[in-house]
């Protein structure tokens, strides 16, 4: 016969009501009572009803998660983040994947809405108006795109890709490219924007290739078109593209780095795996998707670590609706970097490379490979 929270109430003396309280609004309950109340319930095997508990408080305790591509490497450690957040505060999440499209983006926003307290948008790729205008019917936190008076998480990709094209000028590389990601993504246009500026303040040429498919396939396709540009240096929006243009530059018989040195941005775990190892902008994806749901669940909690609050409209009993969190990147140093023309050792070979590489400053990720060289540059 299951348990029922007249046995739950039984066993931990207190009245029934002070059951559901625990479980329905925990903060109301006296912290000494609440923790006896739930050490009976897990010796009991007790479980709410969800669905009960839903019709009392009006919570569904549903989290909507939306998902600019799920193929995508990026977003896994987000999805998984997430969830694990969100079970650890009693919450589920229902993951859904929009293949890059708005209007999907705005339907799966419409179908959730009654079905979930709120809903994580990540990446998305409808214009601020219409999200302003969504988050009207569910509360909306929005990952990795910057929306004036809704609560954002942010990664400082402006900071990573000023840190990557200082890298190649620091080699020697003169003529840049920066391979760009899909029309609509905030990412992209952070990126385009300071990678423009650090170019024209290191003296490089910066020449911008894009809107683009954020996929190996759309790397692969942009070959050609890199081999033709005369640049020595490639930045892409991302690592899955700059992995796709490393083997469309192999089939043309173009080396990398001994002729075009390339850069990605995430650091997924196949950036690890490819041949050359990729150069990189490490972005903490797993971070995010945590402080996602803290915010959403009105967690009132200081930002991660490495990470500083943007914006914070805040005001005596208000809560902070209006909270944008942006988190540091960092830029991993591979293989797939080398000496440009300019610095006299173009072409030189990987033994004119010096030393083999050696830890220079890390982001504190665990999945970072021994070996991999880490410029951290933190914005003041």
């Amino acid at each position: 016969m299951p348990v029922t929270i007249r046995d739950v109430a039984r066993a931990s003396g207190v009245h029934i009501s002070t059951v559901s309280r625990t479980f329905s609004a925990p903060h109301l309950v006296n912290p000494e009572t609440r923790v006896r109340v739930l050490a009976c319930a897990e010796d009991l095997g007790y479980r709410p009803n969800r669905a009960a508990r839903a019709l009392i408080t009006g919570r569904t305790h549903n989290i909507g998660l939306i998902i600019a591509d799920i193929a995508n490497p990026f977003f896994p450690p987000l999805i998984k983040a997430a969830e694990s957040q969100a079970r650890h505060r009693d919450y589920h999440v229902f993951v859904a994947d929009t293949n890059e499209d708005p209007s999907v983006e705005e339907e799966l926003v419409h179908a959730l809405a009654k079905q979930v307290d709120g809903v994580l948008l990540c990446s998305p790729r409808m214009s601020n108006s219409l999200i302003e205008q969504l988050s009207r019917e569910v509360p909306l936190v929005v990952v990795n795109r910057q929306v004036a008076g809704l609560p954002c998480v942010l990664m400082d990709v402006g900071q990573g890709a000023r840190a990557a094209i200082e890298h190649l000028i620091g080699l020697g590389h003169t003529r840049i490219a920066l391979l760009g990601g899909p029309r609509g993504s905030w990412t992209n246009r952070e990126m385009r924007r300071a990678a423009g500026v650090a170019a024209r303040a290191g003296g490089a040429e910066l020449t911008v290739l894009g809107p683009n498919p954020p996929t190996e396939t759309g790397g692969l396709a942009l070959a050609e078109q890199v081999r033709r540009s005369g640049v020595s240096a490639v930045l892409a929006y991302n690592d899955l593209m700059a992995i796709g243009l490393i083997e469309g530059l192999d089939m043309l018989g173009v080396g990398v780095p001994q002729e075009v040195s390339v850069v990605g941005v995430d650091d997924i775990a196949l950036s690890r795996l490819t041949r050359p190892k990729l150069t990189t902008v490490a972005t903490p994806t797993a971070a995010a998707g945590r402080t996602a749901v803290d915010m959403l669940l009105q967690q009132d909690a200081d930002p991660p670590r490495g990470a500083r609050r943007v914006g914070v409209a805040t005001a005596a009993g208000v809560r902070r609706t209006t909270a944008q969190v942006m988190l540091q990147t960092d830029l991993v140093i591979r293989d797939s970097t080398g000496p440009g023309p300019r610095s006299g050792r173009h072409r030189a070979g990987a033994a004119a490379q010096g030393p083999g590489p050696q830890r220079l400053a890390g982001p504190g990720d665990p999945t970072t490979a021994a070996g991999d060289v880490v410029a951290s540059y933190a914005k003041e």
